[in-house]
């Protein structure tokens, strides 16, 4: 499967930004979809993660202001995130996995080429 994430952008604290995954050459259905991001000079971290049922999992510094969902009609999975702050500085990106466990980015075998989100204070 391909994945194409979009929707970065540099955006002022407190903005809100939508980000998309597209898929393409084979359904997501079957798979959980997860976002990670990486700032500069850090290891990729996990933000949040939906299942192929629809249940979702959220770092903690996220909480109440990410909020990942998924149109399996259009194979396409989003993030949107309200309330940003300068620590959500980083190019997310969208992965894809079949695994049980999905949570690291170890778990996923499918990538985007991730999109920059950068937050002015």
């Amino acid at each position: 499967v391909q994945l194409q994430a979009s929707g970065g952008g540099l955006v002022h604290t407190g903005d809100s930004l939508r980000l998309s995954c597209a898929a393409s050459g084979r359904t997501l259905r079957p798979y959980h979809m997860g976002w990670f991001r990486q700032a500069p000079g850090k290891e990729r971290e996990f933000v949040v993660a939906i299942n192929r049922s629809g249940g979702t999992r959220y770092t903690d510094s996220v909480k109440g202001r990410f909020t990942i969902s998924r149109d399996n009609a259009k194979n396409t999975v989003y993030l949107q995130m309200n309330s940003l702050k300068p620590e959500d500085t980083a190019v997310y990106y969208c992965a894809a996995t079949s695994s049980v466990i999905y949570y690291r980015p170890t778990d996923y075998g499918y990538w985007g080429q991730g999109t920059l989100v950068t937050v002015s204070s």
